[in-house]
């Protein structure tokens, strides 16, 4: 089979239902555009600041976007193609992009809340404890997975580093331009763009070569300042301008796909059991997290982009826009090793050991189909792909320290709510973990920690849509889902770290299973408690 006819078969697919669904989704969810939205009732200039919703979404796809579609996919791709397509496909339009979009709005109706508040306010205090426990431990696990994914690219690619530390700079003069200087967003952005160009020929020219473990120091450092310092100044900036680059990532890997037309070499399914990742059910549905449902998604959604969204309109354009285009990319993720047969696809993966790696190497060379040079092509892409990686790595920072903070008001914790402690405090359990384990080992138990995150979200929406007497058949039957595809994942995984006597990841999967049977319990049990009034977060204020 021809990779070009399954790749336009599936964009179709998206965008139909972006059309169809999406607008199902906004009438459900009751949009309305004359409602002002918290960025504007709450405007402070730091974090409450209504955005244009070019640089909005640019800000929110390449957070959310990460190295998740790529990585996945990748994995996932032992049990064939097939299986992996149909997730990307049906979990993207019916689960995630419900998720992303429900969260969003559950918290813009929220003053711009996080979903531990939405929690709080339906299902008491202690779920919100319990909740913020799990987002944290999660967020945790995402950084130390993507402080090891991007350290290990750049040590493949010794030009993306230097790149990607130029980006930064680049970034931060942009994020003064455009908002201390007021310089016109379409001139700043021309000579941010052109300073991006200058940064890769640089990198390409003087790479900077260092061990994973001294990446992996440098990177915890930047995701300081990421936290700590005013999102304008580097969070959304970064992220606006490495939306372009993506963008020319996925344009350019498009075209080269379209001109190769490679063939699929590996076999659409080989089974329902592998030997390294276990079987297809629940495994698949945690190994491939972003591009199909992320519960990361649900933090971003309520912790930054709920803050800076100028109208309700665009909310389906921002979320339910970007989980289906960040599906797209994990298609494209998946034709980049398709063309190969299983046994190249493994020496690749047992070369490199890393899926981002390979990625770069496939798509590299289908870009040189139109004329991009093969070396060029891989340093690019292997520059886009860590950026991906690192504007979620600062933004699951900056989330963190939102949610520690939130932890320490809820228990009257001071200490907590600083926010140099509250960054400096998630770092070091991430730092731990980054340094102690590899992609492979981490990536399972971040998968089923970040799904369960997923469905906790949904629960935190069907509650507010049933506290609100307004449907929710459209949330609940995902959330279903999630919960016992990642229940099972945890009990899986709870077995075999044991009988590896890998105890510490043993331990960690039954404190996650308790919290996720307890958070159902009080879910069930305020779901049944329609007696309970609701305020002026009703669905229809």
């Amino acid at each position: 089979m021809n990779f070009v006819t399954l790749m336009l078969l599936c964009g179709g697919v998206l965008i139909v239902a972006y059309f169809t669904y999406g607008k199902y989704l906004e009438r459900r969810l009751k949009i309305d555009s004359s409602r002002q939205t918290p960025a504007h009732t709450l405007y402070d200039g730091k974090e409450y600041i209504p955005t244009k919703t070019p640089v909005l979404i640019g800000h929110h796809f390449t957070t959310i976007a990460g190295g998740g579609p790529i990585t996945g996919p990748i994995a996932a791709i032992v049990f064939g193609w097939l299986p992996a397509v149909i997730w990307i496909i049906v979990g993207s339009i019916f689960v995630g992009g419900t998720h992303d979009y429900a969260s969003l709005q559950a918290s813009v109706r929220h003053k711009a809340k996080s979903i531990g508040e939405v929690i709080k306010e339906y299902m008491g205090r202690r779920g919100q404890l319990m909740f913020l426990s799990f987002a944290i431990a999660t967020l945790i696990l995402i950084i130390g997975v993507f402080v090891i994914l991007v350290a290990n690219t750049f040590v493949s690619f010794p030009g993306a580093a230097t790149a990607s530390l130029l980006f930064i700079a680049v970034a931060m003069v942009f994020g003064l331009l455009v908002n201390q200087v007021r310089m016109n967003l379409v001139l700043a952005t021309i000579l941010g763009s052109i300073a991006m160009v200058g940064s890769i020929w640089f990198g390409l020219n003087f790479p900077i070569e260092l061990s994973a473990t001294a990446w992996s120091f440098i990177l915890i450092i930047y995701a300081y300042f990421a936290s700590v310092l005013p999102v304008w100044l580097l969070l959304q900036p970064r992220d606006y301008l490495n939306s372009f680059m993506l963008y020319f990532l996925i344009g350019g890997a498009f075209l080269g796909l379209l001109i190769a037309r490679p063939t699929i070499q590996m076999p659409a399914f080989t089974g329902f059991y592998n030997s390294e990742l276990g079987f297809l059910f629940p495994i698949l549905f945690i190994t491939i997290a972003c591009g199909a449902i992320s519960g990361f998604h649900s933090l971003v959604s309520s912790g930054t982009t709920s803050k800076q969204l100028d109208n309700e309109k665009n909310g389906r354009f921002v979320t339910y826009g970007s989980m289906l285009l960040e599906a797209f990319v994990a298609i494209i993720a998946i034709g980049s090793v398709a063309y190969l047969t299983m046994g190249e696809f493994s020496a690749l993966m047992a070369q490199y050991n890393d899926p981002i790696s390979v990625f770069s190497l496939g798509i590299g060379e289908f870009m040189n189909t139109w004329g991009l040079p093969v070396q060029a092509g891989i340093t690019f892409t292997a520059l886009a792909a860590s950026a991906f990686l690192m504007t979620t790595l600062d933004s699951a920072t900056r989330l963190m320290r939102y949610t520690v903070s939130e932890l320490g008001e809820s228990i009257h914790v001071k200490l907590l709510t600083n926010k140099h402690f509250a960054t400096v405090a998630g770092l070091i359990g991430a730092t731990a973990l980054a340094l102690s384990g590899t992609w492979q080992t981490v990536w399972p138990l971040f998968g089923a920690a970040n799904q369960m995150l997923g469905a906790l979200a949904l629960l935190a929406v069907t509650m507010w849509l049933v506290k609100t007497k307004s449907k929710a058949l459209f949330v609940i039957i995902p959330m279903i889902f999630m919960f016992i595809v990642t229940t099972s994942a945890l009990l899986v995984m709870l077995y075999s770290n044991f009988m590896a006597q890998n105890y510490l990841l043993s331990v960690i999967c039954f404190i996650l299973f308790v919290m996720c049977v307890f958070l159902g319990i009080e879910g069930a049990r305020s779901a049944s408690n329609r007696d309970k009034p609701t305020d002026s977060t009703n669905l229809n204020a």
